[in-house]
Order: structure tokens, then C-alpha cells, then sequence
């Protein structure tokens, strides 16, 4: 009978023996066959695959094909399988040895479906990575029940981290070191900025996010400076300290003399959409190659602006829906729209047709 033959160590959960072994990547698609997604959802072990996450996971491993880390595969085997330590007499050698799998084995990914089609992906464009391993964590496959089980209890806790605490945490992406540059160089901002949430409790001191700062400087500095770095950081820090000179109300929290809460209570000019549209229109300033001096000339303006949430006559259908702020792609470019209208500035195309749409009364 012909084997696969892998090093593992032999673990025990539930009283369950299970094993954790490397695995080539160039064996990963050979093993572990997705053929299931014409079945029903009851009688598959797993969700059915979503093929748009492939090419940006794809992408992840071959872009950074010196730095990439995937974590372990899970997965069931409905075989008899051998397990020979290395030693006897209960120590560790007992549990450290080879695992031996028959070749007519089914092996069934509870975890990591994803990760097996990005890898298969990935081993087309750069076949090199074949050689280089990932781990597994290997279950006796014990009916479709039992698998399922596993799915729902595996995925049970799983959190997808905050947007924030990603951006503060990525050192490949550029614009997430801008943003955190630019927050990071001002006391202001470094002081009024929360890292690690996306979200404000009511009694945060805080009144902005990264996540939200992250999205602004992405809007902002589109085609501006490419190539410099730093350049696009000054270009951010300046933009951004004289949109806080027209707000007095930051300057308050910052001061101390009204809470966080209260300001994002009761006006809208401190919440993502705005800081999102301020960008967009902060953008068209720097892609006019106006010099920073004008643009106070500009963005003096916005203290025209009734940045109040209760005022229903500019914000509500575009930052505010039925009372709620709401940050989706049509409330960004009305809210952007509102505000260079204010500021004096022509709408591009594509604001003026959601505008026009707006007036007509249409959603």
C-alpha cells in the first residue's frame, strides 16, 4: 500500500488523538481536492469557497515572498492512519515521530480553504514556493457531523481584528505608515486619535479613528507624490492641522474644556465620512498644485459649514440616514459634494450625477 509519509508530533484534545505536521506547498493542492461546492450546504464540511479572496491572498504570498506568514491548515483524514514515535516510556519522544497515511485517503479542510486556494494559485505564478512547508493540524476524520462540528467550533470565536489596529500593525503598506507618520508627528492629533478600535465608545476621550485617519490620507494623497514618502506625510500634516484650525471644537477636547463624547454627539465634523470627504476634497488642492498658503484661503470656509448633527437640511441623506451617521460610498461623495459646494469648489463628474440624483429625490 503507498503512504504518505510525514514527521509529526501526536497531541490529544477531547481525548481525541490529532497530529501536527509540515507539509510541502507543492503537495497542498494535490491533497487537499475542494470538489464540494455543487453539494448543499448540510452536506458539506465547509462554506463554499468565495473566489474573490483568492487573488489578494495570491498576491500577499508572492508579493512578499520573502516575509509572508500563513498560518496552519486544519483538516480531518478518513483513514486508518499510523503513527510511529521515535522513543517509548510516555516521554516526549513518545509523542514526536511519523505519521503514515494512506494514499486513498480523503483529507477534508475544516480550516484554511482559502489559504489551500491562494497557495495553489500561488505555486502557478512562482512554482518555487513549492519547496517551502506549512503546518497542519491534522483530525481522524470521523463522519460529515463531526466535521461540521469542527468548522462551527473552530470559526465559533473567531474576531476579525479591528480596521485600526491593522493599519497600526502593517509595515508594508505605504499609506498605513502615513497615516500613523502623520498622527504620530503631531501631538494634536497623536492625542486625540485612537489606535487600536474603529469604533468610539460613548466615553472614549477620543475623537477620531486610525482606521478613519487611514481612509482620509488614502482619499487625500490619491496620485499626489508617489514617490516620496516623506514628502507625502508633510503634504498630510499640513493639510490636516489647518482643517483642525477651522474647528474650534477640537480644540476643546484637546483642551480638555468638552468631552469627546459630547462633540461627537452633536456634531458630525469629527466622524469618518467627514474626515473621509475632507480628504477627497483636501485631494483636489493638492492635485491643483496650490500652494499650502491658499489652501487656508479654502478651507477658512468650512467654518461656514453648520457641522451640527441636528441640522437635518444639509446632513441628513448624506452623512446622516434617519438619524444615524452613515459612511457608505453614495453618503461619501454627497457629503463631499455638500462640502466643496460650501468651500466653492466645482464637483467633479462623478459627485455632480450623485448630486443631481440626490436633488431629484432619488436614493
Amino acid at each position: 500500500m503507498f503512504e504518505y509519509v510525514f514527521p509529526a508530533i501526536r497531541g490529544v484534545q477531547a481525548g481525541r488523538e490529532y497530529y501536527v505536521t509540515m507539509c510541502p506547498l507543492r503537495l497542498i493542492p494535490r491533497l487537499f481536492v475542494f470538489d464540494e461546492e455543487e453539494l448543499v450546504p448540510e452536506m458539506r464540511a465547509q462554506r463554499s469557497l468565495n473566489k474573490a479572496r483568492i487573488p489578494e491572498m495570491t498576491r500577499y504570498i508572492l508579493d512578499n515572498s520573502d516575509s509572508y506568514v500563513f498560518s496552519a491548515l486544519t483538516a480531518s483524514v478518513d483513514a486508518e492512519v499510523d503513527f510511529e514515535p521515535i522513543g517509548s516510556g510516555g516521554g516526549p519522544a513518545d509523542r514526536v515521530g511519523t505519521l503514515k497515511i494512506p494514499m486513498s485517503a480523503k483529507f477534508v479542510i475544516n480550516d484554511g480553504q482559502h489559504r489551500r486556494a491562494a497557495i495553489q494559485q500561488a505555486l502557478v505564478d512562482n512554482p518555487e514556493l513549492g519547496d517551502e512547508s506549512i503546518a497542519i493540524v491534522m483530525f481522524l476524520d470521523v463522519g460529515l457531523d463531526r466535521c461540521q462540528q469542527m468548522f462551527a467550533d473552530l470559526n465559533r470565536y473567531a474576531i476579525r481584528p479591528s480596521k485600526s489596529i491593522g493599519v497600526l500593525y502593517d509595515h508594508r503598506d505605504e499609506m498605513s505608515a502615513i497615516a500613523k507618520l502623520v498622527i504620530f508627528r503631531s501631538t494634536f492629533f497623536n492625542d486625540l486619535t485612537e489606535l487600536e478600535t474603529s469604533n468610539l465608545a460613548a466615553r472614549s476621550r477620543k475623537l477620531f479613528t486610525l482606521s478613519a485617519f487611514y481612509n482620509a490620507d488614502k482619499a487625500l494623497l490619491e496620485g499626489v507624490e508617489p514617490d516620496s514618502l516623506e514628502r507625502r506625510v508633510d503634504l498630510a500634516t499640513e493639510f490636516w492641522h489647518l482643517v483642525a484650525d477651522q474647528f474650534p471644537e477640537w480644540h476643546q477636547v484637546h483642551n480638555r474644556q468638552v468631552s469627546a463624547g459630547e462633540i461627537r454627539r452633536d456634531f458630525i465634523h469629527s466622524h469618518g465620512i467627514v474626515l473621509h470627504a475632507l480628504g477627497k476634497v483636501g485631494n483636489s488642492l493638492l492635485v491643483a498644485k496650490k500652494p499650502p498658503v491658499t489652501w487656508q484661503r479654502t478651507l477658512g470656509k468650512l467654518r461656514d459649514l453648520d457641522w451640527h448633527r441636528a441640522n437635518a437640511t444639509t446632513w441628513e441623506g448624506r452623512a446622516i440616514l434617519g438619524g444615524k451617521v452613515s459612511k457608505s460610498a453614495a453618503n461619501v461623495l454627497l457629503t463631499t459634494a455638500a462640502i466643496r459646494t460650501a468651500l466653492g469648489m466645482p464637483l467633479p463628474p462623478e459627485e455632480q450625477r450623485a448630486e443631481d440624483a440626490f436633488n431629484r429625490g432619488e436614493k
